[in-house]
């Protein structure tokens, strides 16, 4: 009885020192993590990824949206795998309002004071940044190919060129697109009124669209690069990727003089991560300078939310800061909202 009471404990002793094991392996450390971004396409460059997953030994999977609209439906609709996701300042707030956030520990955010108060200011559609820490203010623009464009304004105006038809692009998105039309007209990204809203729809649908080859929030792009569109509506990022460098010189990239609707754009982490501490440590990174100056760099951004990073940049930005003066913050309009949904539909299915 002794004997098998002595192998009895010897064997528990060797089960619980092997499941210690297989749990220090499959989660216990933090080699076996793997932390889940779901990020706008052209927005983090691989080199500050790489970099982070070898100072913290973990895998980074990243996945990408072309929208707010997308990135909402899709995690609405059950995404729920990923642990930090990059929304605009209107929908941080719609966010927050839907309980699709978890709060930030910001003791845990070393970085935290390299952030420009003046935008932490911004962030009134989250006090506090109890749930939200800015990653990037900027704004869409215009590109035009000047071997093929040599005469233009530097306005939305030049969508409502009829020789140009079929060689424009526009976002397929919905507050990019209507603010666009609304501050052409003088009005607020951000107005409720309808007679307002229903002007910038028939400005889109009766003058711009008709000489729009499409609206595309994915593509724009790649069509800008490969000649096909020779005016472009969309992020400077996304255009100077896809063009090859060689060609760089040929592009004219400018934000509209009478302004536009700008983004101030946030890390936020999910509700229910499973990787609350490391994507704590995600954001934090992004904050150091010489990280936030080499994502800059990449992209051609000017320094814009991380003030110490602005003496480490290397590289010429494609729009200055000043460039935004004019430009207005998108914000959650709440039940109004339908009404842009409304102008909306009607511009897509063409009535």
């Amino acid at each position: 009885m002794e004997r098998l009471r002595k192998g009895l404990l010897d064997f528990l002793g060797f089960a619980l020192v092997s499941i210690l094991l297989v749990l220090s392996g499959c989660g216990g450390g933090s080699k076996s993590k793997t932390l889940y971004i779901f990020n706008w396409t052209y927005y983090t460059p691989d080199s500050v990824i790489q970099k982070f997953e070898k100072e913290y030994g973990v895998k980074v999977v990243y996945d990408t949206f072309a929208s707010n609209e997308e990135m909402f439906a899709k995690l609405k609709a059950g995404g729920s795998n990923y642990d930090i996701t990059f929304p605009s300042g209107d929908y941080v707030s719609i966010m927050i309002k839907e309980g699709m956030l978890e709060k930030i520990d910001k003791s845990k955010l070393k970085n935290y004071g390299n952030i420009d108060p003046a935008v932490l200011a911004l962030c009134d559609f989250d006090p506090g940044n109890q749930y939200s820490i800015p990653y990037y203010m900027g704004a869409a623009g215009v590109a035009v190919n000047k071997t093929k464009v040599q005469n233009y304004d530097k306005s939305w105006s030049i969508f409502a060129r009829k020789d140009l038809a079929n060689r424009m692009i526009m976002l397929d998105d919905m507050r990019e697109v209507m603010g666009d039309a609304l501050k052409y007209l003088g009005y607020s990204v951000n107005t409720v009124d309808q007679k307002q809203i229903d002007e910038a729809r028939d400005l889109i649908n009766n003058v711009w669209k008709p000489n729009l080859l499409k609206f595309d929030a994915e593509a724009f792009a790649k069509s800008f690069a490969a000649g096909e569109v020779w005016v472009a509506q969309g992020y400077a990022e996304s255009i100077f990727a896809e063009v090859d460098k060689a060609n760089w010189k040929d592009v004219d990239f400018f934000i509209p003089k009478e302004g536009g609707p700008s983004y101030l754009d946030s890390m936020v982490i999910l509700k229910g991560s499973k990787n609350k501490d490391l994507a704590l440590k995600f954001i934090d990174f992004i904050h150091r300078p010489e990280i936030y100056a080499e994502f800059c760099d990449y992209f051609g951004f000017p320094s814009t939310a991380n003030v110490p990073a602005r003496a480490l940049k290397k590289g010429e930005s494609w729009y200055r800061p000043e460039d935004l003066l004019n430009c207005e913050l998108k914000k959650d309009v709440g039940a109004d909202l339908e009404k842009y949904n409304a102008a909306w539909q009607a511009i897509r299915v063409g009535k």
